[in-house]
């Protein structure tokens, strides 16, 4: 799954890597996107691909009941996503890229898990498979645009961590998501070497005003945390991801 991101992100490089269109705007960095708050998001138009704000939490254009009674729908399985009911129109017609900076997942015991970030070796943005949609809120009658991502089986690098990730593009391959005639062929899990992570602050347990800035994304390990993780990776020194942040 994906219950956490960042969008920590700029037009500039959204528009070269997209082909954007509209007007440039400041886009406000984000470091502990969570559930049902606003997100931004790439759809195409007849005149090109644009840069919108959408709830992260889908709802079908055929809800008639108040968001808040609406299932978890942040995620898409890409398993079901062409068959569900919930997703299967929008994946036939609706499909959009959500780009990110990174992503967040947690290991460990319930009570004391660590959470761990991910994002390209680069730094560059990635790009998550979504799915958007538009309906009208029973509450206020306002037009409400929402998207999900669909997550996917993580790839062998990813598994040391989660048995699910979410579907990540590449941006080539953004048209033939968006706009194509077979956007299955593309959920897949991408190759080993498109992720780097590691331990941050569990303050991003919380998803609060006040912890969302620069520093929830700073490597966050002690001493034992990196004896214990150098044993883990010795066996994959030379795989390009595998390598341990220290602040």
């Amino acid at each position: 799954m994906c219950g956490r991101f960042t969008q920590h992100l700029s037009w500039e490089e959204l528009q070269r890597l997209a082909d954007l269109i509209g007007q440039p705007r400041n886009l406000q960095p984000r470091y502990n996107v969570a559930p049902t708050t606003m997100i931004e998001v790439i759809r195409p138009t007849p005149a090109g691909h644009e840069l919108v704000q959408m709830r992260w939490g889908f709802a079908p254009s055929w809800w008639k009941k108040p968001l808040r009674e609406l299932p978890a729908t942040f995620n898409a399985r890409a398993e079901t996503v062409a068959e569900k009911p919930m997703f299967r129109s929008a994946f036939a017609s609706r499909r959009c890229i959500i780009p990110a900076s990174g992503f967040y997942e947690w290991t460990g015991a319930k009570g004391a898990k660590t959470p761990h970030y991910f994002t390209a070796p680069d730094g560059a943005p990635l790009a998550f498979a979504g799915l958007c949609e538009s309906c009208r809120d029973i509450e206020s009658d306002a037009k409400i645009e929402s998207a999900t991502i669909i997550v996917g089986p993580a790839n062998g690098w990813m598994r040391r961590f989660h048995d699910r990730m979410p579907v990540i593009l590449d941006w080539r391959d953004a048209n033939a998501w968006m706009s194509g005639e077979d956007p299955g062929a593309l959920l897949r899990a991408p190759p080993e070497e498109a992720l780097q992570e590691w331990i941050v602050s569990p303050r991003v347990n919380r998803s609060g005003d006040a912890d969302d800035d620069p520093t929830l994304i700073a490597p966050s390990v002690t001493a034992s945390d990196l004896i214990d993780r150098l044993g883990a990776l010795s066996g994959e020194a030379n795989h390009p991801s595998s390598k341990v942040v220290t602040p």
